[in-house]
């Protein structure tokens, strides 16, 4: 049987973020906590494949303790295991860090639940909108990567296979390739479940497995945390809204009416290059 891991993270709920006009941050108190969207795509992913060909889920993320909330939602929609990883030493943590303790994490379920086929990421996330900690795993674990899937084709056991479609800028691209892989989930990818009642009985009871930085005797800790991250924000801030100029073209004709926006960009265009090479 198929093991499939999905990496997920609670992130603030975009419909309620807000900037404190002071020192240009998230204000985080107050908002509300969702699974990142683009991570449940993939869990439903996993989810589509267990229930045409069987297939074991365990779900993962690192975060405070509030996060096992985000792990009991993706139990209520089927999935089977669920870890948090959290502990003070992780805090702080830039996707270097974060790809380096969730691929050890994904190194120890496999240690614990079986070799791990597949692992399924977001292409990113909503508040750090990097889409570096997918790839960065693969990385690490030496996985095929396959990222931007907008479609799962087929996922052949047998010949360890998996076949999908990328979502490009210029198109669609077809691959395949050979497990274990790591896949990250577009929207696109399927349409998320509503959990059963079922699902949701075993969530209210389900406990999940609690991993803290004594359960990874051997982690570098000069890998993990704030000392772990080498990326510096040097500075944050909320852009400046400026009204438009608007100005209004009329003619005879459509085509005239072209002919003279086209005349006004290419003014505007030499005036560019004109004050671009002084």
């Amino acid at each position: 049987m198929l093991h499939i891991v999905v990496c997920i993270k609670q992130v603030p709920d975009s419909r309620e973020i807000r900037i404190d006009p002071k020192n240009n941050t998230l204000i985080r108190q107050g908002v509300p906590s969702i699974v990142n969207f683009y991570d449940m795509h993939g869990l439903e992913e996993a989810l589509r494949i267990k229930d045409e060909q069987g297939a074991r889920i365990t779900v993962v993320t690192m975060g405070p303790p509030p996060a096992e909330k985000g792990l009991k939602e993706c139990i209520s929609l089927g999935a089977d295991e669920a870890v948090l990883v959290t502990d003070r030493g992780f805090a702080g943590a830039d996707t270097l860090a974060t790809s380096y303790v969730v691929a050890r994490t994904i190194q120890k379920i496999a240690e614990t639940w079986g070799p791990v086929d597949i692992v399924f990421c977001g292409k990113q996330t909503l508040d750090g909108d990097t889409g570096q900690v997918g790839p960065g795993v693969a990385c690490r674990l030496d996985l095929e990567q396959l990222t931007y899937v907008n479609k799962v084709v087929n996922v052949d056991e047998e010949n360890r296979k998996v076949r999908v479609h990328r979502l490009l800028e210029d198109g669609i691209e077809v691959v395949e390739t050979s497990m274990p892989v790591l896949i990250t989930a577009l929207k696109e990818l399927n349409k998320v479940r509503r959990a059963s009642l079922p699902g949701m009985v075993r969530a209210a009871r389900y406990k999940p497995t609690v991993w803290t930085t004594a359960d990874f005797p051997d982690l570098e800790r000069a890998k993990i945390g704030l000392k772990g991250s080498p990326t510096i924000v040097a500075k944050t801030w909320v852009p400046e809204i400026k009204a438009v100029k608007t100005q209004m073209l009329a003619s005879d004709t459509p085509e005239e009416t072209a002919a003279l926006l086209a005349d006004q960009l290419w003014t505007k265009e030499i005036q560019t290059l004109l004050d671009w090479s002084s």
